[in-house]
């Protein structure tokens, strides 16, 4: 392994460094129970966007529902924050896939302030966020299992599960943008739910054709996820086959760089594969 090239640019701030072991390690007691609250946080605003569009539910416990959704942002902006504070290089966590993600997470309530408060319903987004159960659970450690049957079965159900959340999270947002498109009154699509229910129906190519979009702008959403329905009908076929002609894997740790909150490291690695800063101090 050579010598990082950059070397060590920056001060070790020991604050940064215990608020970075909290909210980006799981390895840790504290920063596990930081990762669960988190996800169950970011489940219940899910929950709680989605009963908000379903109209009888609205109307007997708005009040309720726009109190915690602040709660919410207001918690989930101080995370974002201490998340860019305790990395040395905050623009390189800021631009990742994750840091976009948090940022999306809360951007729809600031800007349902100045727009439309029909904005909040892309807070559905933050679903996405519940990708980071995988990493805390470590499901990594199916992947290096002996060349088996077992191994295949094994990592196969770890595969197909991380296959289902997704599907699951893609048609919530699907389902939520359709509602935008064509929610109103005297529309089928009367509640982010009901949308959902429309996207499952086509996703999966069953097509009941009960609920239909009405709108140019709807029905060429509806044709894009009529035709990803068919690439995501192959995908756990293609899954199971490549766990059993599989020999070896890559074991992925837990580990997140401190300088630009990178994740997705070999178990082994010394160093950060994205801006080359040491991982663990020697």
């Amino acid at each position: 392994m050579p010598k990082n090239p950059q070397g060590n640019k920056f001060k070790r701030s020991p604050t940064r460094e215990k608020i970075h072991e909290i909210i980006f390690e799981a390895d840790t007691p504290y920063g596990k129970l930081f990762d669960v609250v988190l996800l169950i946080l970011i489940a219940a605003s899910v929950l709680i966007v989605m009963l908000e569009s379903v109209d009888y539910i609205n109307i007997k416990y708005r009040e309720i529902f726009f109190a915690l959704e602040w709660v919410f942002t207001v918690i989930f902006t101080l995370e974002y924050l201490l998340r860019l504070y305790s990395v040395y290089r905050p623009m390189r966590y800021a631009t990742s896939f994750f840091g976009i993600v948090d940022l999306l997470a809360i951007l729809p309530a600031y800007i349902s302030l100045f727009i439309t408060a029909s904005a909040q319903s892309l807070l559905v987004i933050r679903a996405f966020r519940l990708i980071r159960v995988f990493r805390i659970f470590k499901l990594g450690h199916f992947l290096n299992e002996g060349n088996t049957l077992l191994r295949a079965l094994r990592a196969s159900q770890v595969k197909i599960s991380v296959f289902l959340m997704f599907v699951t999270l893609l048609v919530i947002i699907i389902g939520s943008v359709m509602y935008l498109v064509e929610g109103g009154e005297g529309s089928a699509f009367s509640s982010i739910p009901r949308s959902i229910y429309w996207a499952i129906v086509t996703l999966t190519t069953v097509g009941y054709g009960d609920i239909t979009p009405a709108t140019e702008l709807g029905q060429f959403l509806s044709a894009v996820v009529m035709i990803l329905g068919y690439a995501i009908i192959a995908v756990p076929t293609g899954i199971v086959s490549a766990e059993m002609v599989r020999d070896s894997r890559m074991e992925v740790s837990t580990q997140a760089c401190r300088f630009c909150g990178a994740e997705g490291h070999a178990s082994d690695a010394d160093y950060c594969r994205k801006c080359g800063e040491l991982l663990n101090e020697p």
